[in-house]
């Protein structure tokens, strides 16, 4: 199995290619005029790039190209077509994703495009083998429900990706932590035997981690260039390949033997966990556009970091505390596997409820929601005094 110092070496190529490119692709894109101009759902107020995708992806091959050459790798790759898999696909997303920030498609477009990336782990064998439902049983999937479960999972993924996207910093910063809180699973499983040691898991999430923290530098606020579609399903696309090969590889009769932790927080039920802020938005997203009878793919300002602004964080006050419930709830998912102690457990709920009052009781929070109360009381005096 590769060492530490290994995957080190190939999430830091990742990152030095992706912040290097970032700035090229950003030039590029403004004399192809490739920039998304502000309007009333955005919160940006100039022209910016949108295809920082371009940097990231280039940043994921340069990567994974390195990791092929390394002997420490020569495990994965040695008879396995799933690196070829992940890139087959991640192009394939990569590519209509990228077609979508330059032209527009529709969303069935994109959804097309995402079975056909599906498709292509499902060829090459990066799909789940087992689906566990915590508490409940171990099911043996079928080679009839893999393509469908494969696809499904992909499109679950991506699209939560792609919705949280909307705040400078704030998707990239998300999926770093959580690939980095994968990355420690993943290869923690295989140190206990868990999970095969030719698994491509922790290459995978450790490059993820690569290309979002050499792109965070131009995308935090002020963002000099956004990620686009094309980074989003890119992102989406990897972390639905990591989180699949292990949550649905990890040998059950051999989980039975390290005991409860392992039994509750089963490897499906983990990466849904530590992506709770993305695909919570996902679900309240589904809900209010269904409620107003409203396309999904149609757009509004009522995702979580708008509603945080709402309540009167600023942009970087709101990407920092999204970013702080992914760690938590990577660290709460995450104790059983490193330690035995409930020390832990209650630090982390301390954690939770001061981050949680910080969220709605910050003096900004507080300002602003008296500030509205003043302003709809003189709205009603208005009304009176008219009437």
């Amino acid at each position: 199995m590769p060492d530490t110092a290994a995957y080190i070496i190939v999430g830091g190529c990742a990152a030095g290619a992706t912040f290097v490119l970032t700035p090229l692709v950003a030039k590029v894109a403004r004399r192809l005029d490739w920039v998304v101009p502000p309007d009333e759902r955005r919160v940006h107020t100039v022209p910016t790039p949108d295809v920082g995708g371009i940097a990231m992806y280039a940043g994921f091959v340069i990567a994974l190209t390195l990791s092929r050459l390394m002997n420490s790798f020569d495990p994965l790759y040695s008879r396995n077509s799933e690196p070829r898999g992940v890139l087959v696909a991640a192009t394939i997303m990569f590519v209509v994703g990228l077609i979508d920030d330059v032209r527009d498609i529709s969303a069935p477009a994109k959804v097309v495009g995402t079975v056909f990336a599906g498709m292509a782990l499902v060829y090459y064998g990066v799909t789940m083998f087992y689906f566990r439902v915590p508490l409940v049983d171990v099911f043996v999937l079928a080679d009839e429900w893999v393509p469908l479960v494969t696809i499904v999972w992909l499109l679950g993924m991506s699209q939560a990706i792609n919705l949280i996207d909307g705040l400078d910093g704030l998707a990239a910063g998300i999926v770093a932590i959580a690939a980095g809180a994968f990355f420690l699973y993943s290869t923690e499983l295989q140190n206990q035997g868990v999970l095969t040691r030719d698994s491509i898991a922790p290459l995978v999430c450790i490059i993820t981690v690569g290309i979002c923290l050499g792109f965070m530098p131009h995308n935090f606020n002020p963002a000099k260039i956004f990620m686009g579609d094309s980074g989003a399903l890119l992102l989406g696309l990897l972390m639905a390949a990591a989180t699949s090969v292990v949550g649905g590889r990890a040998d059950p009769v051999t989980q039975q033997r390290f005991g409860q932790s392992y039994f509750f927080f089963a490897p499906l039920f983990i990466p849904l966990f530590i992506l709770g802020v993305p695909i919570v938005d996902t679900l309240f997203a589904i809900v209010r556009r269904a409620t107003r009878r409203q396309s999904l793919a149609a757009a509004d300002k009522g995702h979580l970091h708008h509603r945080l602004m709402n309540l009167g964080h600023g942009q970087r006050r709101a990407v920092l505390i999204l970013w702080l419930w992914t760690a938590l709830l990577s660290a709460f998912v995450l104790y059983p596997v490193f330690t035995t102690g409930g020390a832990t457990l209650a630090t982390l709920g301390v954690l939770a409820l001061g981050l949680g009052l910080f969220t709605v009781l910050h003096p900004q929070a507080r300002k602003s929601r008296a500030q509205n109360g003043a302003n709809s009381d003189s709205e009603l005096e208005k009304l009176e005094t008219s009437g």
